[in-house]
Formats: C-alpha cells, structure tokens, sequence
C-alpha cells in the first residue's frame, strides 16, 4: 500500500500567477491545479487535500499560524496518514515553520514548502518543491524529526533555517548548523537531526509581543512605547554577541521591573550572544538584571517561542531555561 499524506494548502507564490488585470503577481491557483504540476505524486503516495487559503507569507499571522497548527494536529492523529504536507508563502514561512514544530506533537514528518516562482514563470519552482516534499513525508527516516523546511532540494530544520536571499531558489538555508539532508537526482542522504528541540500546549496567544532591532543611536522611546502600549513580551535583536545603546538598555531595566520577559537575540545572522562585555549597556548588565538570552534564534523566531511560551503559561524562570539550552 501506499503512504497517505495530507496537504494543507495555504497559499503563497507558489498558488500565484500573473494577472494583467491586477497588474502582478496574485494568489491564484487551487490545490487541484498545483497537483496537476506534479504528475508523478499520485505514485508516491495517497494524497488528501485541505484547503486552507490563499494567503501571500505577509497576511500570514499568529492566529492564523495557531489555526494551522490545529488542523495539522488532527491529521498527525490520525492512524492513517503518514506525514503533513503545507504549501506557505516565503515571506513568513520560517515563522509558520517553527510555530508548527513548537505546536505540533507527533512523530509523523511534517514539511512546509513554498516556491520562489510563480506559475506564470517558465522555471516554476513550486511543482519540483511539492514533489520533494512529498518524498520527504513518505520516507521513514524523517520521523521524529519534528517540522522541516524544503526548497531547491535542500532540507532544513523549522528552528535552524531562515530566508537568506529575496529571489534566488535556494533561498532557505541554515547559517549556523547547515542543512539535515539534501535531495540529489531524487535520491535522499540524511546527515543529522535537529540540533535542538521543544513542544509547547497551549489554546491562546498573547496579544502584544514586539520585535525591536538596534541601531547606532536608538534612543530608548520605542522600547518606552511597546511597555506603555502593554506588551506581553519583547524581543530585542542587540548588536553583535549581544549589546545595545545605553537608552534602550535602561528602559529594558524598566521593563524588567514590571515583569515583563525581555529575550535578546542578535542582529547578526551567525553565532550566539554572549554576557561578556561589561560597559554600558553592553550584555553583562543586560544578563544580570534579568535578560533572557536566545541561543542560536533569530529575531522572527525567537518571538514565536515567547509568545508561545507566554500562551503555554510559562514563568519568565521557565522562558530563561527554555531559551538559554546551549550550555
């Protein structure tokens, strides 16, 4: 018997095509449409479809994200389906990616993936992407693995990847730890699994939670405005190994001292931060009053894990041990 995957199909360029009338490129293609671009997937596997919308990666949002999750959780339980498939926009996909790999419990693969093209474009990417993924699903050795993320036949982990380039294929990579397996003449070598990984319950999301980056001269006001406009959480993307303005680092104390987490990731795309540095609003001091370091995430994504975390009802103690894993 074949396997059964199901695929959620939630939009994304790889669901657009050109349209003279609006003048670009427009969420356009069905499920059915986007399978008739991949002859070969009735072979390798019995496929169920779920329509879930034709959104462009930025309508995506975390409600929506929670929705998917759930949809995705009710196949993952079903005894008869192998592996999840879900069709997103690049913009947001990493976010999307991670939400599900943080959300969803199960063993079963689950692959998100997208195109760089659209369909209206002779080197569509979509079809060859969908077909990859559908070979990922089926293939025993991707269980357990949680959420992955595949383009150009290179496979990612949903907590490692993130979009590196605005147009080029192979967009998706893994700076810090490179990818899990790779696709060659349709044939799978596996390298590793995920370097790290955690799962969250929870049934609500809280409904503030920013992402800041520094700048040379960031004044502290925006950080001032996110408290008073009642942020849940905050997410700061520091300089380097972890360093900010000294503005922004007294109203992080502020923040601090009315509870609320204040996680720090850097703005650089490589390396983790550090407390080494001991100046002025330089990382030591952030360390020791209270801010929550992220090991090896992003700005984007470390946001999805606290407002996670704060949905699951974690303690600013239990974000800290969450976030702070690579020892």
């Amino acid at each position: 018997m074949k396997p059964r995957i199901a695929i959620i199909f939630t939009g994304g360029t790889i669901a657009m095509k050109l349209d003279e009338g609006f003048g670009g490129i427009v969420p356009s293609l069905s499920a059915k449409q986007i399978l008739e671009a991949v002859p070969t997937a009735a072979n390798l596997a019995d496929i169920e479809v779920y329509e879930f919308g034709r959104y462009p990666g930025p309508h995506m949002t975390p409600e929506l994200m929670l929705e998917l999750s759930e949809v995705a959780t009710k196949f993952a339980n079903r005894d008869d389906i192998d592996g999840i498939i879900v069709t997103h926009g690049t913009d947001t996909l990493e976010e999307t990616a991670f939400f599900l790999d943080c959300t969803v419990k199960t063993d079963k693969p689950i692959v998100v993936v997208g195109a760089m093209r659209n369909s209206s474009e002779p080197d569509w990417d979509g079809p060859r992407n969908l077909r990859d993924a559908i070979m990922i699903t089926t293939n025993p050795g991707f269980r357990g693995m949680g959420t992955l993320v595949c383009l150009s036949d290179i496979i990612n982990a949903a907590s490692e990847v993130s979009k590196t380039d605005t147009n080029e294929l192979d967009t998706f990579a893994s700076f810090d730890f490179g990818p899990i397996a790779r696709i060659t003449n349709q044939k799978i070598t596996i390298y590793r699994s995920p370097l790290h990984r955690e799962q969250f319950s929870l049934n609500a999301l809280p409904s503030f939670v920013p992402l800041l980056k520094c700048y040379a001269g960031m004044s502290g006001e925006l950080v001032k405005v996110c408290i008073e406009r009642g942020a849940c959480g905050l997410v700061i993307e520091a300089f380097g190994v972890g360093n900010v303005p000294p503005p922004v680092y007294y109203e992080l104390l502020e923040a601090i001292k009315q509870g609320i987490p204040v996680v720090l990731v850097s703005r650089c795309p490589v390396g983790r931060i550090e407390h080494v540095y001991a100046y002025e609003g330089a990382g030591k001091g952030l360390y020791d009053a209270g801010v929550i370091f992220a090991d090896y995430l992003n700005g984007q994504k470390a946001r999805i894990k606290l407002m996670i975390e704060i949905g699951a009802g974690y303690s600013i103690e239990q974000i800290r041990q969450s976030f702070e894993w690579a020892k």
